[in-house]
């Protein structure tokens, strides 16, 4: 199993960047929407 997921992390190599900066701005706009009724 792990030699899958070593297998399927190399072959997409090139999305993973993009998908963890995705995962980060979609956690940063959950926290800055869960603390904007505080603000208003």
């Amino acid at each position: 199993m792990i030699r899958q997921i070593k297998d399927a992390a190399r072959r997409s190599q090139d999305t993973l960047l993009a998908d963890a900066l995705g995962a980060m701005a979609l956690m940063a706009a959950l926290v800055v929407g869960l603390y904007m009724p505080g603000f208003l």
